[in-house]
C-alpha cells in the first residue's frame, strides 16, 4: 500500500458529503490538481449516510448566520446539482405544528426568522392544514414550502464519481491519524505511508477534533456525539404523514425534536432522539468504545453540559430504551398513530461541538491554520449546503497559498 502515497496538491481527509463537494469544488476552479480524498471507511459511511434526506430550508437559523447563509445558497445549488445529475429529489414542503400554547408564540417567533432568511411561509387555518397534512392537528401551525427530501447517500455516490472524472482520487480503507503543517508542506500520516501535500483539508466528523489536536492545534470546541434513532411507520400506517411534520423546537438546543418523514423512496421515519453515543461511531447501546468515552469523561466541558441538561439527557435515555415513550410527543402532533404502527429503523450519529463552557456550539465553525484547513463543526444543516460549504473552503485553501495566518472563517457573500 505505501506506493499509493507520496506527493500531491491538495489532501482532502474524509468522504463524506463536505469532503466530497470540498473536493470536487477545488477540481472544478482548477483543472488539473493532483488531488487525493483518503478515508477510513466507505463513501458517506457516517452523518452523510444516516441522515433524514431532509433538504432544509433555512428556518430554523439565526438571520446572517453562517448557517442561514450556506443553507439558503446550498439548497438552491443542491435542488439544481440533484436535477442535473438525475438524482431523484422532491420539493414536499413541511408543515411545523404548535401542540401546547406556549408554543404557539415561538411559532410566531420562528416564522418571523424565517421570512428574515427570506423563506416563503404560510401560516395555516385549520382546514389548511388538514390540506397538507389531513391526520395532522395542532392550535397553530405553518407551511413551508421550500423544504424537501432526497437520498443523500446516493449524491455522495455521484459526488465521488464527479471528483474522479475530474482526476481525483478516492482512497477508501484508509485512515489518518494526523495532518501536520511544517511550514514548507503538509505531513498527512495515513495507513498506506506519508502524505506530502501543498494544503490539506481535514472534513473528519465526529473525528475532526482529534485530527486538528493530532496536528498541533488546539480546537476549542470539542466534539461530543449524539446518537440520533428513528422509528418507521408500517406501511398500513404510512398515510398518515403525507410529506414532513415537525415540532415547534425547543430552542435551547440544536436538535429539531422528533418528527415525521416521507423520504424519498415514500418510507415515513419518525425521530431522532438524542442520546450520548458511547463513542464516535456508536450507533447502538451495543457499541462502546472505551477510549472515545474516557476522552469525554475527562472534559470539565463534558459535565458542565451534564449539569446544565441532565433532566433533558435523562430523558431523551428513556425514550431510547423503551421507544413507546416517544408515543405521546408523536401523537400530539398525529393522533392516530399508535404504538403497533412503529418498528424500529436505523439511527445516525451527530458530531456535536461543545464549548468550554459546556454550551453547545450552534453554527458551522471552520478554521484555517496556515496549509491546513479543519472542519471543526458542521452539523445540521451541512447535508443541504454541502455544495455551498465545498465552495467555501476552496476558497480558503486558495486565500491559504496567498497568506498562511489563519483563524476562524467566516463564509463571505459570492
Amino acid at each position: 500500500m505505501n506506493q499509493q502515497a507520496g506527493r500531491v496538491d491538495v489532501v482532502v481527509v474524509g468522504a463524506g458529503i463536505v469532503g466530497l463537494a470540498t473536493a470536487r469544488a477545488l477540481l472544478r476552479d482548477r483543472p488539473g490538481l493532483d488531488l487525493v480524498v483518503l478515508e477510513r471507511e466507505e463513501v458517506a459511511a457516517h452523518q452523510s449516510g444516516h441522515n433524514s434526506g431532509v433538504i432544509h430550508s433555512g428556518l430554523y437559523y439565526k438571520p446572517g448566520s453562517a448557517k442561514a447563509r450556506l443553507c439558503t445558497a446550498g439548497r438552491a445549488e443542491m435542488e439544481q446539482y440533484c436535477t442535473d445529475a438525475g438524482i431523484p429529489w422532491e420539493r414536499c414542503g413541511k408543515v411545523v405544528v404548535a401542540s401546547e400554547p406556549d408554543e404557539v408564540e415561538a411559532l410566531a417567533g420562528l416564522t418571523e426568522r424565517g421570512r428574515q432568511n427570506g423563506l416563503e411561509i404560510h401560516e395555516l387555518s385549520a382546514a389548511g392544514l388538514a390540506e397538507h397534512e389531513p391526520h395532522a392537528v395542532a392550535l397553530a401551525s405553518i407551511f413551508v414550502p421550500a423544504t424537501g427530501v432526497v437520498d443523500y447517500r446516493v449524491v455522495c455516490q455521484r459526488l465521488a464519481e464527479e471528483v474522479t472524472e475530474r482526476g481525483g482520487r478516492i482512497l477508501t480503507g484508509v485512515g489518518v491519524t494526523s495532518a501536520i503543517d511544517t511550514g514548507a508542506s503538509v505531513v498527512v500520516r495515513s495507513d498506506c505511508g506519508l502524505w506530502w501535500a501543498d494544503r490539506a483539508v481535514a472534513c473528519a466528523g465526529a473525528w475532526s477534533d482529534v485530527l486538528a489536536a493530532a496536528g498541533g492545534e488546539r480546537p476549542r470546541a470539542r466534539i461530543i456525539p449524539f446518537r440520533g434513532e428513528y422509528l418507521e411507520l408500517r406501511p398500513e400506517a404510512a398515510h398518515l404523514v403525507k410529506h414532513l411534520i415537525y415540532p415547534v423546537p425547543d430552542t435551547r438546543f440544536p436538535f429539531l425534536g422528533v418528527h415525521f418523514t416521507r423520504g424519498i423512496d415514500g418510507t415515513v421515519h419518525v425521530g431522532p432522539n438524542a442520546v450520548p453515543a458511547f463513542g464516535r461511531d456508536a450507533y447502538s447501546w451495543k457499541r462502546f468504545r472505551p477510549v472515545d468515552t474516557a476522552q469525554y469523561a475527562a472534559r470539565p466541558s463534558t459535565w458542565r453540559l451534564a449539569a446544565r441538561y441532565w433532566r433533558t439527557g435523562l430523558d431523551e435515555i428513556v425514550r431510547s430504551l423503551v421507544p413507546s415513550r416517544s408515543l405521546a410527543a408523536m401523537q400530539k402532533m398525529v393522533p392516530e398513530v399508535r404504538a403497533e404502527d412503529l418498528v424500529r429503523a436505523g439511527s445516525g450519529v451527530r458530531a456535536q461541538a461543545i464549548n468550554p463552557d459546556g454550551s453547545l456550539l450552534d453554527d458551522f465553525e471552520i478554521v484555517r491554520t496556515g496549509r491546513c484547513v479543519h472542519v471543526v463543526n458542521a452539523p445540521s444543516p451541512a447535508a443541504t449546503a454541502a455544495l455551498a460549504i465545498g465552495s467555501w473552503i476552496a476558497k480558503e485553501v486558495e486565500a491559504a497559498e496567498r497568506d498562511d495566518a489563519g483563524g476562524t472563517i467566516v463564509p463571505t457573500d459570492g
